[in-house]
């Protein structure tokens, strides 16, 4: 008798931009996803469009994840719990978020070390200094797309203290100082240690 297939999930991919399910981490690779995709730019073509502000068009426990890959650091400090709030208020009981955002701990460093307008890396946008990570990458701004600029940003402890205030009663957080970013996952309910461990090895970038 044939294995049944997995159970299809929906994961809502929040500030998409242009990529899609296939550059998220190997646990949503398995087949068993939808991809929602929402984004402020129509030029994307999401699924939705909208701000992670105001997510009012996605209704209430209605996606299995939401996955943010660097949009938290673009909303104003005084609005990150109300974001993660309305990540926690989509997501099913048994569901969880994966945010991933700058590591301004790590950034800060290099900046210490007089290193604020020297590359770090170079991403398919070119490179990337100190400078685009702490304000927005600044070719982007350069060429009119404002909403690139950003507002606030993180360490491994705030972001933590953040998604606590949001509602997750569970998370885990990993630092990847090489990367210079933070993986969060949070969950909808409590989980145990080995149960966050179990998701951070899935659904985060090692």
């Amino acid at each position: 008798m044939a294995d049944a297939p997995p159970r299809q999930r929906r994961v809502l991919h929040v500030g998409c931009g242009s990529a899609t399910i296939a550059k998220m981490p190997d646990g949503f690779q398995d087949g068993s996803w939808e991809e929602v995709r929402f984004d402020i730019n129509p030029d994307v073509r999401p699924d939705i469009v909208g701000t992670i502000t105001d997510m009012r068009a996605v209704a209430d426990s209605s996606v299995d994840v939401v996955y943010s890959s660097h949009n938290i650091e673009h909303v104003f400090p005084h609005e990150v719990d109300g974001v993660l709030a309305e990540f926690h208020r989509v997501i099913k009981p048994d569901g969880f978020a994966v945010v991933t955002c700058p590591d301004l701990e790590e950034v800060a460093r290099h900046v210490a070390e007089g290193r604020l307008e020297d590359p770090l890396y170079v991403s398919p946008a070119g490179p990337i200094t100190p400078l685009d990570i702490l304000y927005g990458h600044i070719a982007a701004i350069r060429r009119g797309e404002v909403y690139m600029a950003h507002r606030t940003g993180f360490t491994a402890r705030t972001l933590a203290q953040h998604g606590r205030a949001a509602g997750f009663p569970a998370l885990g957080v990993r630092r990847r100082p090489q990367h210079f970013d933070l993986w969060m996952v949070a969950t909808k309910t409590e989980t145990s240690t080995a149960g966050l461990t179990d998701l951070l090895a899935k659904f985060a970038r090692a």
